[in-house]
């Protein structure tokens, strides 16, 4: 047996370490559930240079709880074992809600476990500022400002540039973080006109000609980056998942094992809840309200992400309009309703459901099937819904 003295020494070092993340956000009463993914990274506060530099060291890869350097030591347990304790969090980031569920355990009690919730959101803050598309100061704001040369950029950045492409390839374009040519012809959200007008066939075929991840260029010797001129690149497809990825990262880290991230329709379940139960996510009904759900996935150690025709849209006429848009033909892809892909981790299933949506539910399943340890429901523009082997049933 240890030193309990001791143990608790570094219980207490722990919290402190965190705490240097940022501090403990405010509880919000919002309670109303997003199950669809925005399509792009809104502003949001700037991160502190302590978390910043903490957070930076984290592998890019989202660690395993039983990392030997991620390991946050042991704890002293508490002389009466009690039952975990439910910590609640909900906030604002990246244009969404941001929901954490966490149980207390033997090594991390209620304030250990809300400073690592509160150092998570504010590691996603700071990602955010890196990749949002919106900001001018951003890494990938400076790419699109700066065409035709090579930017530099973090190894956060450019991993989740590379990851992009690398999708790209995998699904024969029809993911594409060049996509972001697009941006203001097609209007929906926050940046929708109260009196929806379509481009022009001329309009969306001129922009169409910007549309093609080929042409992005990789130095990753000095993790640079290159587009030309007239081009530009959006992260909104991929970077929600990257970024729910490190901030179950932060959690594990803290040595918080049973909890449970969303970032809108971006979940990650890690563990089991004290009850043995597995994390349960809802599938909506593309043509229900909101909160209808047709069915559910179970979330171990999993992520869950979820792209839609029904919440960032209009209708004119007897058709929708969307934000997912088709690459080969600069119009709102038709062949789904909505997709949901379960993977090991958010970055997979984050990029992947778009891909699937573009492509439909032949080539869809196919990809899916070519991607180890990933599963999907699709619902089809006729209203019929898939489900891949890996999670039938």
């Amino acid at each position: 047996m240890g030193d309990p003295a001791h143990s608790t020494r570094q219980h207490r070092s722990i919290i402190r370490f965190l705490t240097l993340f940022g501090a403990f956000a405010t509880l919000l009463a919002c309670h109303q559930r997003v199950t669809e993914k925005a399509s792009e990274l809104a502003d949001a506060a700037r991160s502190s240079t302590a978390l910043a530099s903490a957070a930076s060291a984290l592998p890019s890869n989202p660690p395993s709880p039983a990392h030997p350097a991620l390991s946050p030591g042991p704890q002293a347990a508490s002389p009466a074992a009690s039952a975990p304790e439910r910590v609640d969090f909900q906030d604002v980031a990246m244009g969404t809600n941001v929901h954490f569920i966490a149980y207390t355990n033997a090594r991390a009690d209620a304030e250990h476990v809300k400073a690592a919730i509160s150092a998570s959101v504010t590691e996603m803050r700071r990602l955010e500022e890196l990749m949002s598309e919106w900001k001018s100061d951003s890494e990938v704001g400076k790419i699109n400002a700066n065409p035709e040369h090579w930017v530099t950029v973090g190894p956060q950045t450019f991993e989740v540039i590379s990851r992009a492409l690398a999708e790209s390839r995998a699904s024969g374009g029809a993911f594409d973080i060049t996509f972001q040519a697009m941006s203001g012809l097609w209007k929906f959200g926050s940046a929708a006109d109260a009196v929806p007008e379509l481009p022009t066939p001329a309009e969306v075929a001129d922009r169409r000609k910007l549309v093609d991840y080929r042409t992005v260029e990789l130095d990753s010797k000095a993790l640079a980056v290159r587009i030309p001129k007239a081009h530009k690149i959006g992260l909104g497809g991929i970077a929600k998942g990257y970024i729910v990825d490190r901030a179950v990262a932060v959690m594990k880290l803290a040595g918080i094992d049973c909890f449970l991230v969303q970032a809108g329709g971006d979940l990650y379940g890690a563990g089991k809840k004290p009850d043995g139960s597995a994390w349960i996510s809802g599938i909506q009904d593309p043509r229900q309200a909101e909160g209808a759900y047709f069915a559910t996935i179970e979330l171990v150690d999993h992520a869950f992400s979820t792209a839609g025709d029904y919440a960032r849209s209009y209708v004119i006429g007897k058709r929708r309009y969307h934000h997912i848009i088709d690459p080969h033909t600069g119009y709102p892809a038709t062949a789904s309703r909505s997709v949901t892909v379960w993977a090991e981790d958010a970055t997979t299933a984050d990029a992947i459901d778009d891909a699937v949506f573009i492509l439909g539910p032949e080539k869809g399943l196919k990809l899916v099937e070519a991607t180890p340890g990933v599963g999907v429901v699709i619902v089809d523009k006729n209203n019929k819904v898939w489900i891949s082997p890996r999670i039938a049933g």
